[in-house]
């Protein structure tokens, strides 16, 4: 097909559905209708695509599928970011250190917060989820995070209830996650506050068409509203955010920012995703300069996360790449950086993931790193900037531990990079 009248087939399927107020005609059309079918070879339209489905196929074929379906959502911009979910919708939770959850919505988060005793007299951690809990990769990544914060938090030398998103608690695992090496460290004090985001993504149609910009500033409302009746310090807020949620934090933190004049302290972001639908006028994605600091682990650039820099400091477990050990599945592969960011929380295992500053996993692994070594996770210098290096176990615990070898002269971390899958 001549490029031109490509471009205007998918320019007049905007059009079409932009008269009737809506995405429905795109969406429901299946590409082969608006693209020449050689190019779309067994792509199935976004509302046939679900989490289980990803969740089941092989690592290759969902990055393949998913890498597909985002370059030709970039054409022409032929998706446009429409799905808000309602604030009194999205379902939040305070979990106190006995492991019981307080139970809210993002509308009513604010006063919730507020009736809790001594709520945000030490760190705030907000942790927003990407992805709906409907599989398992992602109901077990939530839930060690949320055990590691427990652990993290509870003053008292005793193991904590494990929390469970279906239930009030659960019964202890003897998982080499859940160790019990905690009980010998202090214990820092903190709140962890959990928006829900990811259950309002139950179909993949959301998710590809969520407006992260206006997602980004509703959420940022319900923060400023809570340190102001909290009291909260701006510089004690963490935000953790996974996937396309990584980038909802950006733009809350750009909001808070703008709103109050003041930056949060520090946003996570947890295998950052590929945004699907943007605003041609607007930059769109998480980015340095969102909070103080900010800084990202990527665990499936190929597919369902983004090879782009999103932060102060992005480390690459493994190097650039589809997939990481042990992830047989680019959900599961996703959910591995929230499984190594919980992980570092868990006291005692602050230093797990040693990393150097590295343009390859191959320069890496010939010890040609350049710098000081830096931890992967909860205990991450915040003077750290660049691109940084690490290998990790295919298996928990994930983090070798081993101490960095070599190191160069620090030079080139923001060196573009080329051939990525054959510098690996």
């Amino acid at each position: 097909m001549n490029p031109t009248k490509f471009v205007y087939v998918v320019a007049v399927i905007l059009v079409v559905g932009s008269a009737h107020g809506s995405l429905s005609v795109l969406n429901k059309l299946r590409p082969s209708q608006w693209l020449p079918s050689a190019h779309l070879e067994g792509i199935p339209s976004i509302e046939e695509i679900s989490l289980q489905k990803l969740e089941n196929m092989a690592v290759e074929k969902g990055a393949e599928l998913v890498e597909k379906i985002y370059h030709l959502s970039q054409i022409n911009h032929a998706l446009k970011p429409s799905f808000v979910p309602s604030p009194s919708n999205v379902p939040c939770y305070i979990v106190k250190p006995s492991g019981r959850k307080v139970t809210t919505s993002l509308d009513k988060l604010a006063s919730t917060c507020k009736q809790q005793s001594k709520f945000g007299d030490e760190e705030v951690t907000i942790f927003i989820t990407g992805l709906p809990a409907t599989t398992e990769s992602v109901k077990k990544a939530n839930r060690m995070l949320i055990n590691a914060y427990l652990q993290r938090y509870n003053t008292k030398k005793q193991q904590p209830q494990k929390f469970d998103y279906s239930g009030e608690k659960m019964s202890r695992t003897s998982s080499e996650e859940d160790s019990s090496e905690w009980q010998k460290q202090e214990s820092s004090s903190g709140d962890l506050v959990i928006i829900d985001l990811g259950a309002k993504l139950n179909s993949f149609t959301r998710f590809a068409l969520l407006d992260v910009e206006e997602t980004g500033a509703m959420i940022a409302s319900a923060i400023m509203d809570m340190t102001e009746k909290c009291d909260v310090a701006d510089e004690t807020v963490h935000l953790v955010a996974q996937g396309i949620a990584a980038h909802v934090a950006g733009a809350a933190g750009n909001e808070y920012a703008r709103q109050t004049g003041r930056q949060l302290r520090r946003i996570t972001a947890l295998d950052p995703s590929k945004v699907l639908a943007k605003n041609p006028h607007t930059l769109t994605g998480l980015s340095r300069g969102d909070a103080e600091f900010v800084d990202a682990i990527h665990t499936n650039v190929y597919g369902m996360g983004t090879i782009q820099r999103v932060g102060d400091v992005d480390f690459y477990p493994n190097g650039p790449a589809e997939t990481v050990p042990g992830a047989k599945s680019i959900v599961e592969a996703s959910m591995r950086a929230t499984r190594y960011f919980a992980e570092s929380v868990r006291p005692g295992n602050e230093r797990n993931f040693p990393a150097v500053a590295a343009n390859s996993l191959k320069q890496y692994k010939n010890n040609d790193g350049f710098g000081k070594r830096v931890y992967m996770g909860i205990d991450c210098d915040y003077d750290v900037e660049g691109d940084y290096m690490l290998e990790v176990n295919s298996k928990s615990p994930f983090g070798k531990k081993a101490p960095a070898q070599k190191q160069n002269t620090y030079h080139g971390v923001h060196k573009a990079w080329k051939n990525f899958r054959d510098n690996e």
